[in-house]
């Protein structure tokens, strides 16, 4: 792949973080419930992760599952895990706050940057459900967030290439725009070559069965039936073939 894009895996567990390094990845995003869209990783996890590579760590902030609007007090779980992510030597968090009208909330924004300072802050795909993309690019480069995981306020970056183009071109630079949202091997050099972004997100997972020989199928712990007995882990050989493929879209040099 050309160095000048980086690659960030999304990963919930420490095999997963070990196998996108393995595969070739720049950094990994570290969190947990990913049904749920991410939440917050626990201490124990940023800690065996950090131990497991040695690439960039970025630790998920989100204290619980749905909006982006949070109360005073998700605020405050909010800054305590950040103080964590830095305590266990993350390199940077991902976080995002909405107020009630789909706008940035650019105080409490802030006030998480300074507090995370110096590691990277990248917002996250919070970004995606604001009232008006290209408002939110602005003021989040004010703020001082150094990038920002998005599809183009679609379900994809296939469908959102459009506005990635045009939100890349806003950016000008001042503010990184990572790509997200069903990137793969078929659609990486096409994305990179429509939209000009310099850095891809991406899960690359595939189902592992539990080696369990005994099996309770009678139950399950969660919502979704049957899933104590398989998970979704980073497959290195998908790291590797997005690497290759995303080699063809992006310039030299």
């Amino acid at each position: 792949m050309n160095p000048s894009v980086l690659l960030e895996i999304c990963v919930d567990s420490v095999e997963s973080a070990a196998a996108a390094q393995s595969g070739g990845a720049h950094r990994v995003e570290l969190c947990t419930s990913l049904p749920d869209g991410g939440l917050s990783p626990s201490s124990g996890l940023i800690a065996t992760a950090r131990q497991a590579v040695s690439i960039g760590l970025h630790v998920l902030i989100r204290p619980r599952s749905g909006d982006f609007c949070y109360s005073q007090v998700e605020f405050r779980a909010m800054q305590l895990d950040i103080l964590t992510a830095k305590q266990l030597g993350a390199d940077g968090v991902v976080l995002g706050i909405l107020d009630v009208d789909g706008r940035v909330d650019v105080e409490r924004t802030r006030q998480l940057v300074e507090l995370a300072e110096p590691m990277r802050v990248t917002y996250n795909r919070a970004f995606d459900m604001a009232s008006d993309l290209f408002q939110a690019l602005d003021e989040l480069q004010k703020v001082g967030v150094h990038s920002i995981l998005t599809s183009g306020g679609e379900q994809t970056a296939a469908e959102g290439v459009g506005t990635l183009k045009r939100l890349v071109a806003a950016a000008g630079g001042r503010v990184g725009i990572i790509a997200a949202g069903g990137i793969e091997d078929g659609n990486v050099s096409t994305l990179i070559e429509q939209t000009g972004v310099r850095a891809i997100h991406a899960s690359l997972k595939s189902p592992l069965l539990s080696p369990m020989r005994y099996q309770n199928r009678s139950l399950s712990m969660g919502t979704a039936q049957g899933r104590e007995y398989q998970r979704f882990v980073v497959d290195r050989n998908k790291v590797e073939k997005l690497l290759r493929a995303a080699s063809k879209g992006a310039p030299a040099g």
